[in-house]
Protein backbone atom coordinates (compact mmCIF):
# COMPACT_ATOMS: atom_id res chain seq x y z
CA UNK A 1 0.00 0.00 0.00
CA UNK A 2 0.62 3.61 -0.46
CA UNK A 3 3.58 4.85 2.34
CA UNK A 4 5.85 7.61 2.14
CA UNK A 5 8.06 5.56 4.60
CA UNK A 6 9.40 3.12 2.29
CA UNK A 7 11.50 5.50 0.41
CA UNK A 8 14.60 6.77 0.79
CA UNK A 9 15.43 10.74 1.33
CA UNK A 10 15.94 11.41 -2.72
CA UNK A 11 13.05 9.09 -3.76
CA UNK A 12 10.92 10.70 -1.47
CA UNK A 13 12.09 14.71 -2.89
CA UNK A 14 11.00 13.21 -6.40
CA UNK A 15 7.91 11.51 -5.36
CA UNK A 16 6.68 15.04 -3.56
CA UNK A 17 8.09 17.81 -5.72
CA UNK A 18 5.40 19.74 -7.35
CA UNK A 19 4.83 22.94 -8.49
CA UNK A 20 7.06 22.76 -11.68
CA UNK A 21 9.35 20.70 -13.84
CA UNK A 22 11.31 17.91 -11.91
CA UNK A 23 13.97 16.48 -13.45
CA UNK A 24 15.26 13.06 -12.24
CA UNK A 25 18.71 11.33 -12.76
CA UNK A 26 18.04 7.93 -11.62
CA UNK A 27 21.07 5.09 -12.00
CA UNK A 28 21.12 1.92 -12.40
CA UNK A 29 18.58 -0.29 -10.20
CA UNK A 30 18.32 3.24 -7.87
CA UNK A 31 14.45 2.25 -7.92
CA UNK A 32 13.31 4.60 -10.49
CA UNK A 33 10.16 2.99 -11.38
CA UNK A 34 9.25 2.82 -7.41
CA UNK A 35 9.25 7.32 -7.91
CA UNK A 36 7.17 7.22 -10.28
CA UNK A 37 4.55 4.82 -9.21
CA UNK A 38 4.88 6.63 -6.17
CA UNK A 39 4.22 9.70 -7.54
CA UNK A 40 0.85 9.16 -9.50
CA UNK A 41 0.23 7.60 -5.68
CA UNK A 42 0.69 10.72 -4.19
CA UNK A 43 -0.96 12.89 -6.67
CA UNK A 44 -4.25 11.24 -6.66
CA UNK A 45 -4.07 10.66 -2.72
CA UNK A 46 -2.58 13.57 -1.52
CA UNK A 47 -2.78 15.99 -4.05
CA UNK A 48 -6.00 14.90 -5.12
CA UNK A 49 -5.60 14.76 -8.97
CA UNK A 50 -8.12 12.56 -10.30
CA UNK A 51 -6.05 9.63 -12.51
CA UNK A 52 -7.84 10.57 -15.89
CA UNK A 53 -5.86 13.68 -15.57
CA UNK A 54 -2.19 12.13 -14.89
CA UNK A 55 -0.59 11.04 -17.77
CA UNK A 56 2.40 8.53 -17.74
CA UNK A 57 4.75 7.51 -20.80
CA UNK A 58 7.23 5.01 -20.94
CA UNK A 59 8.82 3.09 -23.69
CA UNK A 60 7.71 -1.16 -23.38
CA UNK A 61 4.30 -2.36 -22.94
CA UNK A 62 6.02 -4.73 -20.85
CA UNK A 63 6.92 -1.40 -18.47
CA UNK A 64 3.54 0.02 -19.03
CA UNK A 65 2.37 -2.98 -17.52
CA UNK A 66 4.43 -3.01 -14.79
CA UNK A 67 3.69 0.27 -14.13
CA UNK A 68 -0.23 0.18 -14.31
CA UNK A 69 0.07 -2.59 -11.85
CA UNK A 70 2.24 -1.10 -8.99
CA UNK A 71 0.04 1.77 -9.00
CA UNK A 72 -3.21 -0.28 -8.57
CA UNK A 73 -1.69 -1.79 -5.79
CA UNK A 74 -0.63 1.54 -3.77
CA UNK A 75 -4.26 2.99 -5.09
CA UNK A 76 -6.16 -0.10 -4.02
CA UNK A 77 -9.80 0.71 -3.80
CA UNK A 78 -9.64 3.79 -6.15
CA UNK A 79 -11.16 3.64 -9.86
CA UNK A 80 -7.70 3.94 -12.08
CA UNK A 81 -9.26 2.28 -15.15
CA UNK A 82 -9.64 6.00 -16.48
CA UNK A 83 -5.56 6.49 -15.78
CA UNK A 84 -3.17 7.15 -19.41
CA UNK A 85 -0.73 4.94 -18.89
CA UNK A 86 1.11 3.83 -21.67
CA UNK A 87 3.86 4.00 -24.65
CA UNK A 88 4.24 6.98 -26.57
CA UNK A 89 3.53 4.97 -29.67
CA UNK A 90 -0.33 3.82 -27.59
CA UNK A 91 -0.92 7.01 -26.01
CA UNK A 92 -0.32 8.51 -29.64
CA UNK A 93 -2.36 5.88 -31.24
CA UNK A 94 -5.54 6.70 -28.84
CA UNK A 95 -5.02 10.27 -29.50
CA UNK A 96 -4.96 9.62 -33.64
CA UNK A 97 -8.42 7.47 -33.01
CA UNK A 98 -10.30 10.61 -31.73
CA UNK A 99 -8.47 13.44 -33.74
CA UNK A 100 -7.04 11.84 -36.94
CA UNK A 101 -10.03 12.69 -39.12
CA UNK A 102 -9.09 16.38 -38.77
CA UNK A 103 -6.52 15.82 -41.18
CA UNK A 104 -7.88 13.83 -43.91
CA UNK A 105 -7.88 9.82 -42.58
CA UNK A 106 -10.53 8.09 -40.82
CA UNK A 107 -10.71 6.73 -37.19
CA UNK A 108 -10.47 2.71 -38.33
CA UNK A 109 -6.62 3.71 -39.91
CA UNK A 110 -4.25 1.16 -40.55
CA UNK A 111 -0.81 0.76 -38.45
CA UNK A 112 1.44 -0.38 -40.90
CA UNK A 113 4.36 -2.82 -39.08
CA UNK A 114 7.55 -2.77 -40.12
CA UNK A 115 7.29 -5.71 -42.66
CA UNK A 116 4.49 -3.86 -44.29
CA UNK A 117 5.86 -0.44 -44.35
CA UNK A 118 8.96 -2.25 -46.31
CA UNK A 119 6.65 -3.90 -48.60
CA UNK A 120 5.13 -0.23 -49.44
CA UNK A 121 8.88 0.93 -50.34
CA UNK A 122 9.75 -1.39 -52.29
CA UNK A 123 6.13 -1.24 -54.61
CA UNK A 124 7.09 2.33 -54.40
CA UNK A 125 10.09 1.92 -56.01
CA UNK A 126 9.33 -0.29 -58.10
CA UNK A 127 6.13 2.25 -59.61
CA UNK A 128 9.20 4.64 -59.98
CA UNK A 129 10.71 2.00 -62.16
CA UNK A 130 13.70 2.21 -60.40
CA UNK A 131 16.70 -0.64 -59.96
CA UNK A 132 16.06 -2.64 -56.46
CA UNK A 133 19.81 -3.09 -56.27
CA UNK A 134 20.39 0.93 -56.34
CA UNK A 135 17.52 1.63 -54.32
CA UNK A 136 17.38 -1.02 -51.47
CA UNK A 137 13.83 -1.28 -49.57
CA UNK A 138 15.44 -2.21 -45.97
CA UNK A 139 18.15 0.64 -46.53
CA UNK A 140 15.28 3.46 -47.89
CA UNK A 141 13.04 2.70 -45.32
CA UNK A 142 15.58 3.26 -42.51
CA UNK A 143 16.20 6.74 -43.95
CA UNK A 144 12.87 7.76 -44.43
CA UNK A 145 12.25 6.77 -40.47
CA UNK A 146 15.48 8.54 -39.57
CA UNK A 147 14.03 11.32 -42.12
CA UNK A 148 10.99 11.80 -40.00
CA UNK A 149 12.25 10.72 -36.25
CA UNK A 150 14.04 14.90 -37.42
CA UNK A 151 10.94 16.30 -38.49
CA UNK A 152 12.25 16.05 -42.17
CA UNK A 153 9.31 16.44 -45.02
CA UNK A 154 10.01 14.99 -48.52
CA UNK A 155 10.05 18.91 -49.27
CA UNK A 156 12.64 19.82 -46.43
CA UNK A 157 14.15 17.13 -47.13
CA UNK A 158 14.73 17.97 -51.17
CA UNK A 159 15.65 21.74 -50.40
CA UNK A 160 18.14 20.92 -47.76
CA UNK A 161 20.05 18.46 -50.36
CA UNK A 162 20.34 18.82 -54.17
CA UNK A 163 21.80 15.58 -55.27
CA UNK A 164 20.78 13.45 -57.71
CA UNK A 165 19.89 10.55 -55.37
CA UNK A 166 18.75 12.74 -52.70
CA UNK A 167 15.88 14.10 -55.66
CA UNK A 168 15.08 10.33 -55.74
CA UNK A 169 14.65 9.39 -52.18
CA UNK A 170 12.64 12.50 -51.60
CA UNK A 171 10.28 11.30 -54.70
CA UNK A 172 10.31 7.86 -52.88
CA UNK A 173 9.49 9.48 -49.56
CA UNK A 174 6.81 11.43 -50.78
CA UNK A 175 4.98 9.29 -52.88
CA UNK A 176 5.29 6.78 -50.09
CA UNK A 177 3.40 8.85 -47.96
CA UNK A 178 1.05 9.84 -50.10
CA UNK A 179 0.39 6.17 -50.38
CA UNK A 180 0.31 5.57 -47.01
CA UNK A 181 -2.98 8.09 -46.65
CA UNK A 182 -4.62 7.21 -49.55
CA UNK A 183 -4.76 3.40 -47.91
CA UNK A 184 -5.69 5.23 -44.74
CA UNK A 185 -2.68 3.80 -43.24
CA UNK A 186 -0.06 5.20 -41.03
CA UNK A 187 3.44 3.77 -39.84
CA UNK A 188 4.93 3.59 -36.56
CA UNK A 189 6.57 7.26 -37.24
CA UNK A 190 3.56 8.82 -38.05
CA UNK A 191 1.99 7.68 -34.55
CA UNK A 192 4.42 10.26 -33.36
CA UNK A 193 4.50 12.47 -35.90
CA UNK A 194 0.63 12.83 -36.64
CA UNK A 195 -0.82 14.07 -33.26
CA UNK A 196 1.81 17.06 -33.53
CA UNK A 197 0.45 17.88 -37.07
CA UNK A 198 -3.30 18.17 -35.19
CA UNK A 199 -1.76 20.20 -32.99
CA UNK A 200 -0.04 22.74 -34.82
CA UNK A 201 -2.95 22.68 -36.94
CA UNK A 202 -6.11 22.88 -34.81
CA UNK A 203 -4.06 24.84 -31.79
CA UNK A 204 -8.03 24.62 -29.73
CA UNK A 205 -7.35 20.53 -29.80
CA UNK A 206 -3.74 20.80 -28.21
CA UNK A 207 -5.59 22.80 -25.52
CA UNK A 208 -7.99 20.27 -25.17
CA UNK A 209 -5.44 17.52 -23.94
CA UNK A 210 -3.17 20.23 -22.36
CA UNK A 211 -6.36 20.67 -19.97
CA UNK A 212 -6.57 16.80 -19.54
CA UNK A 213 -3.14 15.89 -18.93
CA UNK A 214 -2.55 18.28 -15.33
CA UNK A 215 0.22 16.33 -14.63
CA UNK A 216 3.05 14.31 -17.12
CA UNK A 217 5.20 11.78 -16.19
CA UNK A 218 8.27 10.58 -18.41
CA UNK A 219 10.52 7.19 -17.79
CA UNK A 220 13.36 6.57 -19.56
CA UNK A 221 13.62 9.90 -20.67
CA UNK A 222 17.09 9.86 -22.20
CA UNK A 223 15.57 7.73 -24.54
CA UNK A 224 13.03 10.36 -26.11
CA UNK A 225 13.67 11.48 -29.80
CA UNK A 226 12.64 14.72 -31.15
CA UNK A 227 9.19 13.98 -31.89
CA UNK A 228 8.31 12.35 -28.53
CA UNK A 229 10.14 15.60 -27.22
CA UNK A 230 7.84 18.04 -29.35
CA UNK A 231 4.67 16.17 -27.85
CA UNK A 232 5.82 15.82 -24.44
CA UNK A 233 6.30 19.88 -24.72
CA UNK A 234 3.37 20.79 -26.35
CA UNK A 235 1.08 18.91 -23.53
CA UNK A 236 2.96 20.40 -20.35
CA UNK A 237 4.66 24.12 -21.71
CA UNK A 238 1.60 25.67 -20.49
CA UNK A 239 1.18 24.60 -17.00
CA UNK A 240 4.80 23.36 -16.61
CA UNK A 241 3.44 20.10 -13.97
CA UNK A 242 6.20 17.66 -15.79
CA UNK A 243 8.43 14.96 -13.98
CA UNK A 244 10.81 13.04 -16.18
CA UNK A 245 12.89 10.35 -14.87
CA UNK A 246 16.30 9.11 -16.61
CA UNK A 247 19.47 8.89 -16.85
CA UNK A 248 22.14 10.01 -19.62
CA UNK A 249 24.51 7.53 -18.48
CA UNK A 250 21.82 4.41 -19.87
CA UNK A 251 21.14 5.99 -23.50
CA UNK A 252 21.88 3.77 -25.87
CA UNK A 253 19.35 4.33 -28.44
CA UNK A 254 20.91 7.13 -30.21
CA UNK A 255 21.26 4.93 -33.46
CA UNK A 256 17.03 5.19 -33.48
CA UNK A 257 16.75 8.30 -33.26
CA UNK A 258 16.80 9.13 -29.13
CA UNK A 259 18.42 12.70 -28.69
CA UNK A 260 20.30 12.74 -25.45
CA UNK A 261 20.05 16.34 -25.57
CA UNK A 262 16.80 16.32 -24.20
CA UNK A 263 17.78 15.15 -21.13
CA UNK A 264 20.91 17.62 -20.79
CA UNK A 265 18.65 20.33 -22.26
CA UNK A 266 15.62 19.47 -19.80
CA UNK A 267 16.42 22.85 -17.91
CA UNK A 268 16.51 24.87 -21.52
CA UNK A 269 13.29 23.58 -22.84
CA UNK A 270 11.29 23.36 -19.83
CA UNK A 271 12.58 26.32 -17.65
CA UNK A 272 13.99 26.35 -13.82
CA UNK A 273 13.37 23.14 -12.86
CA UNK A 274 14.04 20.93 -9.75
CA UNK A 275 17.34 18.68 -10.17
CA UNK A 276 16.83 15.65 -8.18
CA UNK A 277 19.44 12.48 -8.61
CA UNK A 278 19.23 8.80 -7.36
CA UNK A 279 22.13 7.84 -6.49
CA UNK A 280 22.00 4.49 -4.01
CA UNK A 281 22.02 1.68 -5.70
CA UNK A 282 20.01 -1.58 -4.86
CA UNK A 283 20.93 -4.13 -7.41
CA UNK A 284 24.44 -4.31 -7.49
CA UNK A 285 28.09 -4.77 -5.59
CA UNK A 286 30.40 -2.34 -4.70
CA UNK A 287 32.85 -3.89 -7.41
CA UNK A 288 30.18 -3.36 -10.14
CA UNK A 289 29.51 -0.28 -9.19
CA UNK A 290 32.92 0.83 -9.01
CA UNK A 291 34.05 -0.84 -12.58
CA UNK A 292 31.17 1.39 -14.30
CA UNK A 293 31.87 3.92 -13.11
CA UNK A 294 35.48 4.34 -14.12
CA UNK A 295 34.18 3.53 -17.45
CA UNK A 296 31.19 5.80 -17.10
CA UNK A 297 32.92 9.03 -16.22
CA UNK A 298 35.03 8.93 -19.64
CA UNK A 299 32.14 10.30 -21.30
CA UNK A 300 32.12 13.75 -22.13
CA UNK A 301 28.29 14.79 -22.70
CA UNK A 302 26.80 13.70 -18.73
CA UNK A 303 26.07 14.97 -15.72
CA UNK A 304 27.67 14.29 -12.92
CA UNK A 305 26.79 11.63 -10.77
CA UNK A 306 28.45 8.31 -9.07
CA UNK A 307 26.07 5.21 -7.80
CA UNK A 308 26.87 3.65 -4.49
CA UNK A 309 25.28 0.93 -2.15
CA UNK A 310 25.24 -0.73 1.17
CA UNK A 311 25.34 -3.84 -0.62
CA UNK A 312 28.62 -6.30 0.45
CA UNK A 313 31.84 -5.65 -1.82
CA UNK A 314 31.19 -9.24 -3.90
CA UNK A 315 33.51 -11.16 -5.86
CA UNK A 316 36.44 -9.16 -8.29
CA UNK A 317 36.01 -8.87 -12.20
CA UNK A 318 37.25 -11.38 -14.00
CA UNK A 319 38.53 -10.91 -17.24
CA UNK A 320 39.61 -13.41 -20.29
CA UNK A 321 41.61 -13.01 -22.95
CA UNK A 322 40.60 -15.45 -25.93
CA UNK A 323 42.37 -15.62 -29.55
CA UNK A 324 39.40 -16.73 -31.60
CA UNK A 325 35.74 -16.92 -31.48
CA UNK A 326 35.59 -20.74 -30.91
CA UNK A 327 38.52 -20.34 -28.11
CA UNK A 328 35.76 -17.35 -26.70
CA UNK A 329 32.89 -19.84 -26.73
CA UNK A 330 34.40 -22.29 -25.10
CA UNK A 331 36.24 -20.69 -22.50
CA UNK A 332 32.43 -19.14 -22.01
CA UNK A 333 30.63 -22.89 -21.67
CA UNK A 334 33.66 -23.71 -19.31
CA UNK A 335 32.87 -20.98 -17.01
CA UNK A 336 29.32 -21.52 -17.56
CA UNK A 337 29.38 -24.98 -16.76
CA UNK A 338 31.86 -24.25 -13.51
CA UNK A 339 29.81 -22.97 -10.46
CA UNK A 340 33.07 -23.00 -8.24
CA UNK A 341 30.25 -25.28 -5.33
CA UNK A 342 27.79 -22.50 -5.55
CA UNK A 343 25.35 -24.36 -7.45
CA UNK A 344 23.90 -22.30 -9.91
CA UNK A 345 21.14 -22.69 -11.77
CA UNK A 346 21.58 -21.55 -15.42
CA UNK A 347 18.34 -19.23 -15.22
CA UNK A 348 20.81 -17.67 -12.75
CA UNK A 349 23.07 -16.76 -15.21
CA UNK A 350 23.51 -14.19 -18.59
CA UNK A 351 24.84 -14.17 -21.42
CA UNK A 352 25.07 -10.52 -22.64
CA UNK A 353 26.66 -9.72 -26.78
CA UNK A 354 26.90 -7.54 -29.02
CA UNK A 355 25.62 -8.40 -32.08
CA UNK A 356 23.18 -11.51 -32.89
CA UNK A 357 26.11 -13.29 -34.92
CA UNK A 358 28.42 -13.73 -32.15
CA UNK A 359 25.75 -16.09 -30.20
CA UNK A 360 26.32 -18.61 -33.31
CA UNK A 361 29.88 -19.99 -32.41
CA UNK A 362 28.50 -20.85 -28.66
CA UNK A 363 25.49 -22.63 -29.81
CA UNK A 364 27.52 -25.39 -31.93
CA UNK A 365 29.87 -26.19 -28.86
CA UNK A 366 29.07 -29.61 -27.24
Amino acid sequence: MFNLDKLNPQQREAVTSLGGPVLVFAGAGSGKTRVLTYKIAYLVTEVGLPPENILAVTFTNKAANEMKERVQYLLQGIDTSRMNVGTFHSISARLLRREIHRIGYTPDFTIYDQADSRTLVKQVITGLNLDLKQYDPGGIQSTISRLKNNLESPDSFREANAGYRDEIIANIFQQYQETLKNNNAVDFDDLLLLPLVIFENFPERKQVYQQQFQYVLVDEYQDTNRPQFEFIHALSCERREICVVGDDDQSIYGWRGADIRNILDFEEAFGESKLIKLEQNYRSTKTILEAAHAVITKNVHRKEKKLWTENPEGRKITILENNSERHEARTLVSALRWDDGRHYELNDLVVLYRTNAQSRSGRRIP
